[in-house]
C-alpha cells in the first residue's frame, strides 16, 4: 500500500488493532450508528446509504453530540471523484446586531432561541441519497426510526456526557421553553443511566415523515410549521420562510499537498482551511521524529498561526476578504512559516495576497467512500426541543461576532463560522480515504494530528488515533492528555509554552478513520478509544 504503514503494530496499548475488510466499513462513535449503516451496505446500499442510515441513527442513539435540528458537512468520492456537499443552515432573516441591542443583549448566548440557525442535517440527508444513494431514502431512515421507537440501552461514555448536559441544563436553563428539552432527555428528572433504556416517539415520528417527505415536510410542510409556532411564540427569530428558503449546496473540496499526498476539506464557512493552512505551514518544516520536542512545538506554533487567521478571516464564504486561495498561497505559507522560533509565540493574524459532533466514515466494495459530521454544537445545542418532536435545535449562531466589521459578524440569512469539518486523503488522484476528528475547536488540531501520525510517521489507522494528543486553546496554552509523554511536556514548558494536563479526555476529539488499498481494495479501519466508538464491517 502507498501509505507503507505498520498494520500489525500498535503501540498504544490502550486499544484495538486496526480492522480490516474488504466489502464495506462504517466506523463511527456508537456501535448501534455503525451496525444501521452496515445493515443497509449489506441490503444493497452504497455507501451514501450507509452514511445517511449511520447519521440518522446517530441523532437518537447519541443525542449528547448531534440532532435532527442540527448541521452536516460531507465529503463523497465516487467514480474516482471528489464532491464537497456544505449542509449548514444559514441565520433567521430578521435576526441582526440592532435587534440584539434593542433586546437589551450585548452579545449572542449559548442557549435559547437567539443563536438558532436553520438546521440543514435532513436536507443534507436527503440530497446526498437524491443524487448518488442507491436504495430508497424512506428504507435509509428505518433502523434509527426503530431505535427511536422501541428505545435502546444508553452507553458508558454517553451515559457520562448525558449526565454532564443535565446538570448544568438544571442550573442554567430558565424558562418554560426549555421544558420540552426535559421531557425528551430527562424525563424521570434526570439523564439515562448507562445501561438504561431510552426512547423516543416523537423523534421517531419525526424520523419517519423526513423519511416519507424526503426531508420536505421538514422544510415547507408540518415539521416546519411546529418549528414556527415554537419560536414565534417564545419570540425567537426562526420562521417558515426561513426554514423554506434553505437548499444543501454543492461545493468544490480545498485542498494542500501535504509530502505527496492531497488533504481535502470544505471551504468556508467551516474551519477546514485552518487544518489546511497548518499543514501548508508544517510542510516547509523538517519534522525527524513523532517523540520530539522539536516537532509537537512546530505544530503548536503552526495551528496557532493557522488558527488566528481562522478567527480572523472565516466566515460564510459571500462576506470574505480573502478567498482559499488567498489564505493556501504557498508564499503566504513561507511568511507565516519564518515567525517560528524556539520559543513559544502570541498567535497574530497576517496580512495574506487577496486573489459536542458526531463523525463517520463509510465505504462499500465498489470504491465509494464518505467522510460525514453533523452537530448540534455544544453537545445538545440550543436547549430547545420541539414539543412533541425530538427536534432538538442547533445553536450555531452563537458562532457569529457581533463586530460590524467583521467579516463573520450576526446578520439575517448568513452561514456562521462553522467548527465541523470532515476531511478527506488522496495520492496521485486515487482515493486513500475519509478521516475525521469531532470537538469543536480540537477538530482542525486532530486533523493535523491524525495526518502527521499517519504521513509523517507512518502510524495505522488505529495508533493513529490512540497516540496521546494536545490542544491548544489560548495564547500559550496547550492543553495535553494524561498520558502525553511528561518529557516533551516539561520540554514544551521550557521553549514557554503554558502546558496544563486535562484529565478530561472528551476535551481531544473523537475520531475515525477508514483507509482503503487501491489495488487489493482492502478496507483498513480505525475508531476512537475515547468515546464508545466501533467499526462495522464485513
Amino acid at each position: 500500500m502507498d501509505l507503507e504503514l505498520d498494520y500489525l503494530y500498535n503501540p498504544y496499548e490502550k486499544t484495538r488493532n486496526t480492522t480490516m475488510s474488504r466489502n464495506g466499513m462504517v466506523a463511527t462513535s456508537q456501535p448501534l450508528a455503525a451496525q444501521a449503516g452496515l445493515t443497509i451496505l449489506q441490503q444493497g446500499g452504497n455507501a451514501v446509504d450507509a452514511a445517511i442510515a449511520t447519521a440518522a441513527a446517530l441523532t437518537v442513539v447519541e443525542p449528547t453530540s448531534n440532532g435532527i435540528g442540527g448541521d452536516a458537512f460531507a465529503l463523497v468520492w465516487v467514480k474516482d471523484k471528489l464532491y464537497g456537499l456544505n449542509g449548514s443552515g444559514r441565520s433567521p432573516a430578521s435576526i441582526s446586531i440592532d435587534a440584539l441591542h434593542e433586546r437589551g443583549l450585548n452579545e449572542i448566548p449559548k442557549y435559547g432561541f437567539t443563536p438558532v440557525n436553520v438546521p440543514g442535517a435532513p436536507g443534507a440527508w436527503a440530497e446526498l441519497s437524491r443524487r448518488f444513494g442507491k436504495l430508497p431514502f424512506k428504507d435509509l431512515l428505518s433502523p434509527a426510526i426503530r431505535y427511536a421507537e422501541e428505545g435502546y440501552p444508553v452507553t458508558p461514555v454517553l451515559g457520562k456526557f448525558w449526565k454532564s448536559a443535565a446538570e448544568k441544563f438544571k442550573q442554567t436553563l430558565d424558562g418554560e421553553e426549555f421544558v420540552h428539552w426535559f421531557e425528551t432527555f430527562a424525563p424521570d428528572g434526570r439523564a439515562p443511566k448507562a445501561g438504561e433504556i431510552w426512547s423516543s416517539k416523537g423523534h421517531a415520528d419525526t424520523l419517519r415523515e423526513i423519511a416519507e417527505t424526503k426531508a420536505e415536510s421538514f422544510y415547507h410542510g408540518e415539521l416546519a410549521d411546529k418549528m414556527d409556532r415554537f419560536s414565534s411564540g417564545y419570540g425567537g427569530f426562526l420562521r417558515k420562510s426561513d426554514l423554506e428558503k434553505y437548499e444543501p449546496e454543492w461545493v468544490d473540496p480545498i485542498h494542500v499537498n501535504y509530502r505527496g499526498f492531497d488533504v481535502w476539506e470544505i471551504p468556508p464557512n467551516g474551519q477546514g482551511i485552518v487544518a489546511l493552512s497548518a499543514l501548508n505551514i508544517l510542510n516547509g518544516l523538517k519534522v525527524t521524529e513523532k517523540e520530539n520536542v522539536d516537532t509537537y512545538h512546530k505544530q503548536i506554533e503552526a495551528l496557532k498561526l493557522a488558527f488566528a487567521d481562522g478567527q480572523q478571516f472565516v466566515a460564510d464564504s459571500a462576506a470574505m476578504e480573502f478567498t482559499s486561495g488567498d489564505l493556501l498561497n504557498e508564499a503566504y505559507a513561507d511568511s507565516r512559516r519564518r515567525l517560528i522560533s524556539e520559543r513559544a509565540s502570541m498567535p497574530a493574524a497576517g496580512e495574506p495576497p487577496k486573489g459536542g459532533t458526531v463523525y463517520l466514515a463509510a465505504a462499500d466494495r465498489e470504491g465509494n467512500m464518505v467522510s460525514f459530521i453533523q452537530s448540534n454544537y455544544m453537545g445538545f445545542g440550543s436547549g430547545l426541543v420541539v414539543p412533541d418532536t425530538g427536534i432538538a435545535l442547533q445553536n450555531r449562531g452563537h458562532n457569529f461576532s457581533m463586530d460590524r466589521t467583521h467579516p463573520n459578524c450576526l446578520a439575517g440569512n448568513k452561514r456562521s463560522y462553522h467548527t465541523i469539518i470532515p476531511g478527506f486523503l488522496t495520492r496521485n488522484n486515487q482515493a486513500v480515504g475519509p478521516f475525521g476528528v469531532m470537538g469543536g475547536f480540537m477538530q482542525p488540531q486532530g486533523h493535523v494530528q491524525v495526518l502527521m501520525n499517519t504521513i509523517d510517521f507512518h502510524l495505522n489507522p488505529q495508533a493513529s488515533l490512540d497516540a496521546p494528543r494536545w490542544q491548544w486553546m489560548k495564547d500559550k496554552t496547550v492543553w495535553v492528555e494524561p498520558d502525553f509523554p511528561k518529557h516533551i511536556a516539561e520540554a514544551l514548558s521550557r521553549r514557554g509554552h503554558k502546558v496544563e494536563v486535562q484529565l478530561e479526555t472528551g476535551a481531544f476529539g473523537r475520531g475515525q478513520i477508514i483507509w482503503r488499498d487501491p489495488e487489493s481494495g482492502v478496507l483498513y479501519g480505525g475508531t476512537e478509544a475515547r468515546t464508545d466508538g466501533t467499526i462495522s464491517a464485513y
